[in-house]
């Protein structure tokens, strides 16, 4: 097999891989265990890229994939301003990567996980 399955049905599999995708997108990092990270690292570089083409059909394409969830962010004068997942990915994630081709995530290896010993690491977008 071409991916990992771990220990999901195909429906629980990316249900899960659509919540770490977007969670890493709000957050742009976050620890999980290192199976979780090489499958996610690869669904995620395919949303950054379709962010990076911009156009209406790779937006549809990235919103049939990513939650719809609010970011709240801060700008410099202390003002909060409220958008989805998809909007911060396609206007401030995918931007940054516009002269990079792929390569837009790092998996740092933290250690085993107390209890029952997975490894953990922190993915993290460069």
């Amino acid at each position: 097999m071409g991916y990992r399955k771990l220990g999901r049905t195909s429906s629980q599999r990316k249900a899960m891989l659509r919540d770490l995708a977007t969670d890493l997108i709000i957050n742009e990092r976050i620890e999980t265990t290192e199976a979780r990270a090489k499958e996610l690292r690869s669904v995620v570089e395919k949303m950054i890229t379709l962010g990076k083409r911009g156009d209406l059909h790779a937006r549809r394409q990235a919103a049939a994939f990513i939650r719809r969830e609010t970011v709240t962010t801060t700008d410099e004068e202390g003002n909060e301003s409220t958008t989805y997942a998809l909007q911060k990915l396609f206007d401030d994630v995918a931007p940054r990567y516009a002269d990079r081709q792929g390569g837009y995530t790092r998996i740092l290896k933290v250690g085993p996980r107390r209890g029952d010993g997975a490894p953990v690491v922190v993915i993290e977008l460069v």
